[in-house]
């Protein structure tokens, strides 16, 4: 089946999505796969905003993220046909086990491709689940084109990861789910890649409740619905750059996108250091890893301009491997002056570098790398370069332990630690 006759027949299927019939279908399907992931206060991010801050963790889910519910829902609306047929979709990694798992449940073959950065934990845990994967481009855009060669060349049913009326009405059950336990819920932040997720939401929070502000938020390397928003169509993007793979999107959904016009009332862009610093304000404070798309509501909640009002900040997905972790961790402790690095110049004799350790332990500060660097110089004994690299508790501490060195006749200067 060719691309365009496809999508002509989901046009033809999906004509009657998105109401609330169908989402109430779509909560009784994807109950059967799913957890109903309850809400959790934060104390932390209330203080911290001003606002009742609730944390939907989607990434408790069987496949660590939200995307089982549309992929499920999605596979119980096709035909026998179509599903015997075989399914193929693109995806960086979340919907990729949702349509994997949720094949495997019907019992179907299921083809993903994956862009070529996909984490490794990503591609073994849809592997996991009996699908076959290919890996094709470095972004999702790339990978999605390869799709829908192979199912042309192979009669595959393709399932759109957020260009679909189905999925999305399946992703919107989270919606549901926010409602009914927090019934006065006055905003809802959810993540934007190519926007399934903020269709489904946004479309169904407005419809049970019209007050209920739902406000999206991408990642600022890759701000394709920002774009196509602000120009009342779908924009390409030329390129994406973020850390966040979950949501490095070119082109938002075109399908979806009318939806997005009238449901969103904003969208929120994020940086990559702040999704960094929200990834260790989760692990230290709630004691959850969440991947770099599912911290973008959290990062968001300083940019919302809002006191004392209930919100939601959705969690989409936790599937992050252990180097990435390691590497978030790392930038993050340098990002908050939890680690940071020193150079100073010093007399090449016997005693400096215990004078340097004494002022250093008198402060309280732990040094965790010494490179000592005695070509700095032509004249060794007039100098060479000692770099301390240092744990400390935060900004404050760091400025004491630099102000010690600099009271004891050393000049520091802060540099960029190599971990």
């Amino acid at each position: 089946m060719s691309k365009k006759t496809e999508s002509a027949n989901q046009e033809i299927n999906q004509e009657a999505m998105l109401t609330l019939d169908k989402f109430e279908e779509a909560a009784e399907a994807v109950s059967k796969v799913t957890s109903e992931t309850k809400l959790i206060y934060s104390d932390y991010f209330s203080s911290q905003s001003g606002n009742k801050v609730y944390l939907k963790p989607e990434n408790m889910q069987l496949t660590g993220a939200y995307k089982l519910r549309g992929a499920y829902y999605k596979i119980s609306t096709l035909t026998e046909d179509e599903r015997s047929r075989g399914l193929i979709t693109a995806s960086a990694g979340n919907h990729a086990q949702g349509v994997a798992y949720a094949a495997k449940s019907f019992g179907c073959k299921a083809v993903i491709v994956m862009p070529t950065t996909t984490p490794l934990i990503k591609i073994n845990r849809t592997k996991s689940y009996g699908a076959e994967v290919v890996l094709f481009g470095d972004v999702y855009d790339e990978a999605c084109q390869k799709a829908y060669e192979l199912a042309d060349q192979n009669g595959y049913t393709f399932i759109h990861p957020f260009d679909d009326l189905a999925v999305a009405t399946g992703q919107g059950t989270i919606a549901m789910e926010i409602v009914k336990e927090l019934p006065l819920v006055e905003y809802i932040l959810v993540p934007i890649g190519g926007g399934g997720l903020a269709t489904g939401v946004s479309t169904l929070a407005k419809l049970l409740n019209p007050k209920i502000q739902v406000i999206g938020v991408e990642p600022a390397g890759a701000s394709c619905m920002k774009a196509s928003f602000e120009k009342g169509e779908v924009v390409t993007l030329p390129k994406v750059n973020t850390i966040a793979d979950g949501t490095a999107v070119k082109t938002p959904g075109s399908k979806i996108f009318p939806y997005i016009q009238k449901n969103l009332d904003g969208i929120i862009t994020i940086e990559d250091d702040e999704l960094i610093v929200a990834f260790l304000d989760l692990v230290e404070n709630h004691k959850m890893i969440v991947e770099n798309s599912g911290l973008l509501t959290v990062a968001a909640l300083k940019h919302l301009d809002v006191k004392k009002k209930k919100v939601v900040s959705i969690l989409s997905g936790g599937n992050m491997d252990v180097i990435t972790m390691s590497s978030i961790v790392q930038h993050g402790l340098i990002l908050r002056d939890r680690i940071f690095t020193v150079s100073v110049l010093l007399p090449d004799k016997p005693g400096e570098l215990s004078r340097v350790s004494h002022v250093i332990a008198k402060e309280q500060g732990n040094i965790i790398r010494l490179e000592h660097n005695q070509f700095v110089t032509t004249n060794r004994s007039a100098a060479v370069e000692l770099r301390i690299t240092l744990e400390a508790f935060g900004t404050e501490h760091k400025g004491e332990i630099i102000r010690a060195l600099q009271t004891n006749g050393f000049q520091p200067k802060v540099v960029r630690p190599s971990l």
